[in-house]
């Protein structure tokens, strides 16, 4: 049973697909064309912001949103301790220097409470992740951002079509960022991603950044990219927009399954806060015998993930971050114990079954009384 079976969506949507990409082809517009325009405009629209900036990849999204709020050499951005590594390296991209903070162990988001004691002179932005699909409190973070005059950045790579207290994440801070990696609750055929704003300024920023600073074509008015969402890739994307709620639906009930089945059976659930609707691109559980565990389900014929198996301040690329094994040890427990079960909109029942039966005979997790930790919310 893979983890996330990504031909299923292109399966589902095949002939749909298959149009719209020879639609293009026939075009001969395969450059910032019809396509793009058409995407950005319904998928701003389904965020709710005035602006969409299709880019190529969602470490792109983040680099140049940042770029275009103003962040660079000299600059310190708060950033979650506990992500994907690109979130950090967005920053490092900038000339800037990521400065981790903890997660709430809960929600695994970014932790609101230890926000202000790593402000500093030199902050310029908060990044907050909306980590495996569940929204970050954005409520809190954006009231000490602007306490301080920072800007916020969401990294939504993660969250597509989550909500937080009613409002789409992606319009919940100054800016956006997205990526259409093909495993996304909303993929493309290949890299792709997006920025979504209400600022002007950003937005027209961005614009410069992805296409070689031209406003004017063939004019660069500054040093920029060449970043461009593809036309294939747009296509792709207004085909898979319109289905993207009603497979979050899906993956909803499959997230309820595992909460209903799993709680007590000595693994941490994940907690969902109130208000916050998760777009469940990842259901992590916890785990103090997570790679025991991996090992059991995968021999049961279930693919199970790691999301991640190193936290960034312990990866090479940061060795000399100053942060070292122990600094942010709460981080380091999370990426020591998560472990990620199979969830997508095409899953089976069956097979939420299989995973069920998997992680209920697997006997080196330790066993509590009562229900594990996270089992509701």
């Amino acid at each position: 049973m893979p983890f996330l079976d990504v031909r299923a969506a292109y399966a589902e949507l095949s002939e749909q697909i298959d149009a719209a990409v020879r639609r293009v082809a026939a075009s001969g517009r395969y450059i910032l064309g019809e396509e793009v325009e058409a995407f950005e405009g319904s998928f701003a629209e389904y965020v709710g912001t005035r602006h969409c900036i299709g880019v190529g990849s969602g470490l792109a999204a983040l680099q140049f949103a940042l770029l275009a709020m103003g962040v660079g050499k000299g600059d310190e951005v708060i950033v979650p301790s506990n992500t994907f590594v690109g979130t950090w390296m967005a920053v490092t991209h900038t000339g800037a220097t990521p400065v981790p903070v903890e997660p709430d162990e809960g929600s695994y988001n970014i932790d609101p409470g230890r926000v202000e004691g790593a402000i500093t002179p030199r902050t310029k932005a908060i990044v907050p992740v909306h980590l495996y699909g569940q929204p970050a409190d954005m409520s809190r973070l954006t009231g000490i951002a602007r306490r301080h005059g920072l800007q916020v950045l969401e990294d939504a790579a993660q969250a597509h079509g989550a909500r937080h207290r009613g409002r789409r994440a992606g319009s919940l801070g100054d800016a956006a960022a997205w990526s259409f990696y093909p495993g996304k609750n909303l993929g493309a055929l290949g890299d792709a991603g997006a920025v979504t704003t209400d600022d002007d300024a950003i937005a027209d920023q961005v614009r410069l950044l992805r296409n070689y600073g031209w406003r004017e074509r063939l004019l660069s008015e500054c040093v920029a990219f060449n970043q461009r969402l593809d036309e294939v890739q747009a296509a792709v994307l207004r085909v898979k927009l319109p289905y993207l709620d009603e497979w979050n639906r899906r993956r909803a009930r499959v997230a309820a399954a595992y909460r209903e089945a799993l709680d007590g059976v000595g693994v941490i659930l994940p907690q969902v806060e109130p208000g916050m609707e998760p777009a469940w691109h990842v259901f992590a559980i916890r785990s103090r015998a997570r790679d025991a565990m991996v090992g059991f389900l995968r021999r049961s014929g279930v693919e199970a993930a790691i999301h991640y198996p190193f936290a960034p301040h312990l990866q090479p690329a940061y060795a000399r971050s100053g942060y070292g094994v122990g600094s942010l040890p709460v981080s380091e427990r999370l990426h020591a114990e998560v472990l990620s079960l199979p969830i997508g909109p095409h899953l089976p029942e069956a097979a939420v079954r299989i995973v069920v039966d998997a992680v209920q005979a697997f006997d080196g997790a330790p066993r509590r009384a009562g229900a594990a930790p996270g089992g509701a919310g």
